[in-house]
């Protein structure tokens, strides 16, 4: 069974809403368990989690909460002018909240080349007509790699990270792959990346 946050197992909105600043993520290449993002998901309503009194013709199911649309969304990568392409997406509930959340790999657009990814976690606001917003940042394109592969499965973000052993070898024929996977756990999403040998992929 999923586990259900409680008031001792901040989300990713309470922790967005006590934050008074401007967030802040922290990325490594460590092998295991690396902090590297903290924020905020809306928190489930009240009648999705209590106990509403049933229509007089019958219960009904509450309504599933749509997950975050990646394309409505405004992400801190700068492209120097190029568009930005979302190239792969996944859904899930990655905090037990019972709400889905989106994980995109966002890239700047640039037409040839490859151009590293970043990996945001976006979050749907309950105001109506919000749009959806980035609260954690998994991948940081500054790390220079290109994400693959990406899914979520039982709270968990998996995606395949291909870069490069030195800046010798040519940016279109990445030589390390490492797989990645992110968790909630303990108010921050936490990190572990399993190396592989250097080799073309």
């Amino acid at each position: 069974m999923p586990h259900r946050p409680s008031e001792l197992t901040p989300t990713l909105e309470t922790l967005a809403h006590n934050s008074a600043g401007p967030l802040h993520w922290l990325a490594t290449a460590t092998a295991m368990a690396a902090v590297i993002a903290a924020a905020g998901l809306v928190q489930p309503d009240a009648a999705a989690t209590g106990h509403p009194t049933a229509p007089a013709n019958g219960p009904r199911a509450p309504q599933a909460a749509a997950a975050p649309d990646p394309a409505r969304v405004t992400y801190p990568l700068d492209c120097k002018g190029l568009p930005v392409a979302v190239t792969a997406t996944a859904q899930g509930d990655l905090d037990g909240d019972g709400r889905p959340e989106t994980v995109a790999a966002v890239r700047c657009d640039a037409g040839s080349g490859t151009p590293p990814h970043a990996i945001y976690v976006l979050v749907q606001d309950k105001t109506p007509g919000a749009a959806p917003r980035v609260v954690a940042t998994l991948l940081e394109a500054g790390k220079r790699q290109t994400a693959t592969d990406l899914t979520i499965r039982d709270g968990i973000v998996t995606a395949s990270l291909l870069g490069y052993s030195s800046p010798e070898v040519p940016r279109y024929s990445p030589d390390v792959k490492q797989l990645a996977k992110w968790r909630w756990s303990g108010g921050k999403f936490r990190q572990e990346l399993t190396n592989s040998d250097a080799k073309s992929v």
